[in-house]
């Protein structure tokens, strides 16, 4: 209960002077100017004796109010004294010890008035720890202090507010809940650390708000929050307020596997996706899906093909439709085009549930230059380099991450385990790698700056990638990275202690650039062009490879894997089939752009869905049952990736047949094997002889000419004999009936018949 004296022994005889005691006039200007960096030192309540009477001083600011009153909890309104014409109030509360629970009512000028819980009352929300952590470089949770986070102190609701803007004069938070006006909850700077701390009471989840900070010019620019968990939908740029913990996982069978799984001797086959342009809803205005749509549609139609995973194209928030998320504004935020952040942990959880992985792009390599986003953050080259020769992607209007401040490589570092750890994504498939990698990547002489060695490596991005990668497989054990490298950097996914990068796997741009040209010749040709089909294998184990035919190669007038084929509609669905039959059973782990599976004659477009509509018995239904019964194949058969890793699982049987265009080769299990024999002409081979390790005989598990999936049935009746003539190494051998434009896999066992 307070001292209740008559109000003039209050605020009649405090002068405004005297509640001012201790604070030197300038920083009272700094304060009404909003430029002081620690407000709570003058606002809120404070400690005050006045006379050798003690109590607590409260002061608060609004520089349009011409009344203020203080309003203890369970008291009566008391008014406060008008201390500067600029908008501080104050009044003193004899006897009164800290914490108060109070709030402060303005009054303006029309006679409205405004009631708030002041947030100049609280301590700060980050520790010296987090502090240290932060401006090491080293926070790896760091997540879960800066942006916006929902909590309880001294007994008050709310959520605290903390952004990393070292070089700002002023940092004020704005939203719905003032006004967005900036004048009203400046935020104060934890020490040197550069960081800006507030907590607000009586705000919850759904709360927009942004940053207004003021420069070292005094310029003001307004910004999303770097770490927002959750944005509004475009053209909205502003940050929400989302609780993460809220969601309830029901994937601890998926998790508690993960951990242990050995992936490199696993099954892994990829299906990317951009899930603005998988499915849209027709009679709806062509609208998108929602993740919980999604989730299900998808989980039905990748199981039914046989994928393990999917890989997402970039979900983090992006304002533009046509970059297809790989220029982000929201790192930490998945983007609202298609629902909420619980929405999306439902579509992982559903994945998960029925034993389907998630992988998510992750851009660390650049981002737009957007000026509510990450550019000139504080006013100055934060994130980004000051030099353009560094700090610009000119080819593609984006600005590149410092990797030489410990707190941008935070930023990215964290950003990455947050993925794996609030949304349990099981993979990140790192983007661009090659252009972090060098200096001069894209730049012609005199664009760039050599490093310390007068090279061409960014080493401080090759540090950053080792960091990141012994933090991703030593914290969350079963994920994995993937690099989209196009070069010969060597130790891509070598271990970072032997001077690799760390990476689990990298994307075969070599192996998808030979295979891609070598089908696009007429197969008259092909002979000329044999090399292409031979030369991965030279260099297949020295790196962990996914396979890929990707987004990238569908797109911009490359038109799809079925138009690239050579040859009449007959043809190009025969070289289609083939081609990804060669691609699952090459050693490495796969990758299919959506859309592939079902022979889609259209070029992908990011504004409408697939193709999903075929007329009964066309050559597109056959061809995706053939997609079906391979990818079947390859999730039974432990051959076709147990031993992915290992020059054990791989063996020619002949690769030297140019003239007539055939390849064949065996692929090993630890206790099986398949033998795989290509033809790469629409010419049948009879009487085709090829050595084999087994005894017996084989039987076909695939033919991709099978009249099943649309070919002319050309093949061995399902069976064949092994005779004892030795062939090409083997002392064993079988005749086969080579398809035209086709793929025998045969397996040991069977009888004819």
């Amino acid at each position: 209960m307070l001292d209740r004296q008559p109000e003039a022994s209050i605020t009649g005889k405090m002068t405004k002077e005297s509640l001012l005691t201790g604070i030197l006039p300038e920083d009272i200007e700094r304060l009404v100017r909003v430029e002081h960096p620690d407000p709570h030192s003058i606002l809120g309540a404070h400690l005050f004796m006045v006379k050798e009477r003690t109590g607590v001083v409260v002061r608060a600011f609004h520089p349009e109010a011409t009344e203020a009153e203080v309003i203890v909890e369970g008291e009566d309104p008391l008014p406060m004294e008008k201390c500067h014409p600029g908008g501080l109030f104050a009044c003193f509360l004899p006897n009164q010890d800290l914490p108060v629970s109070y709030k402060v009512r303005f009054t303006f000028p029309d006679g409205n008035q405004w009631e708030s819980n002041a947030p100049y009352r609280f301590m700060p929300t980050l520790g010296d720890f987090d502090l240290y952590l932060a401006g090491e470089g080293t926070h790896h949770r760091l997540y879960e202090r800066l942006g916006a986070h929902l909590r309880e102190i001294d007994g008050v609701r709310g959520v605290s507010f903390a952004v990393w803007a070292p070089n700002a004069r002023s940092v004020s938070l704005v939203g719905d809940f003032n006004r967005w006006d900036g004048r009203l909850f400046p935020m104060r700077q934890m020490g040197s650390s550069g960081i800006w701390e507030i907590f607000v009471p009586e705000i919850g989840p759904g709360t927009v708000y942004k940053y207004e900070i003021k420069t070292a010019k005094g310029e003001l620019r307004i910004k999303t929050d770097p770490y927002a968990f959750a944005m509004e939908l475009r053209p909205g740029t502003a940050s929400v307020v989302w609780e993460l913990e809220a969601y309830e996982w029901h994937d601890d069978e998926w998790m508690t596997a993960r951990s242990k799984r050995n992936l490199r001797q696993e099954p892994m086959a990829i299906y990317e996706v951009h899930l603005g342009s998988w499915m849209r809803v027709a009679e709806e205005e062509n609208r998108w899906l929602t993740y919980r749509e999604l989730a299900h549609r998808l989980v039905e139609h990748v199981k039914k093909f046989g994928f393990t995973d999917v890989e997402l194209m970039p979900i983090a928030e992006h304002p533009f439709d046509g970059s297809w998320g790989y220029q982000v504004t929201g790192y930490y935020a998945p983007t609202s085009r298609f629902g909420t952040p619980d929405d999306f942990k439902y579509f992982v959880d559903t994945c998960h549930q029925h034993g389907i992985g998630v992988i998510v792009d992750w851009v660390p390599a650049h981002f737009p230059k957007d000026d509510h986003s990450l550019r000139l953050f504080d006013g100055t080259a934060l994130y980004e380099h000051e030099d353009p020769r560094e700090g610009e992607h000119a080819e593609w209007g984006t600005l590149v991450f410092n990797f030489g401040r410990h707190e941008v490589c935070n930023f990215l570092m964290a950003n990455a385990l947050f993925w794996l750890d609030k949304y349990h994504i099981d993979g990140l498939r790192v983007d661009a790698v090659a252009s972090m990698l060098y200096l001069d990547y894209g730049r012609r002489d005199g664009e760039w700056i050599p490093n310390r060695y007068g090279g061409n490596e960014n080493l401080e991005a090759v540090q950053f990638f080792r960091e990141l990668n012994k933090a991703v497989y030593g914290l969350f054990p079963g994920c994995f990275t993937i690099a989209e490298e196009s070069t010969a950097w060597a130790g891509v996914t070598s271990p970072a202690h032997l001077g690799g990068l760390g990476f689990g796997f990298k994307w075969d741009m070599g192996w998808m650039h030979d295979t891609l040209l070598y089908f696009s010749k007429d197969p008259v040709h092909r002979k000329y062009h044999h090399n292409n089909l031979t030369f991965s294998m030279m260099y297949a184990y020295s790196e962990n490879f996914v396979l890929p035919f990707s987004h990238d190669e569908v797109v911009y007038g490359k038109g799809s894997l079925l138009r690239k084929m050579p040859g009449d509609d007959w043809q190009r669905f025969a070289n289609l089939r083939l081609l990804l039959a060669y691609m699952y059973t090459h050693p490495g782990k796969k990758l299919l752009f959506m859309g592939s599976e079902l022979a889609s004659w259209d070029e992908w477009y990011h504004e409408k869905g697939l193709d999903w509509h075929f007329p009964p018995g066309s050559m597109h239904q056959a061809f995706q049952q053939f997609m079906m019964d391979l990818g079947r194949l390859y999730l039974e058969h432990s051959a076709l990736w147990e031993l992915d890793a290992s020059h054990e699982g791989f063996s020619w049987i002949d690769c030297n047949d140019s003239g007539g265009s055939a390849i064949s080769y065996v692929r090993y299990g630890k206790k099986n094997h398949l033998v795989c024999a290509f033809n790469f002409t629409p010419v049948p081979r009879k009487d085709y002889r090829i050595g084999v390790p087994g005894q017996g005989g084989y039987h076909e598990r695939i033919n991709s000419d099978s009249l099943y999936y649309g070919g002319s049935d050309v093949g061995n009746e399902g069976y064949i004999e092994v005779e004892k003539i030795p062939s090409q190494g083997f002392s064993q051998s079988v005749s086969l009936a080579l398809p035209p434009l086709a793929c025998l896999i045969l397996e040991p066992g069977g009888k004819k018949g």
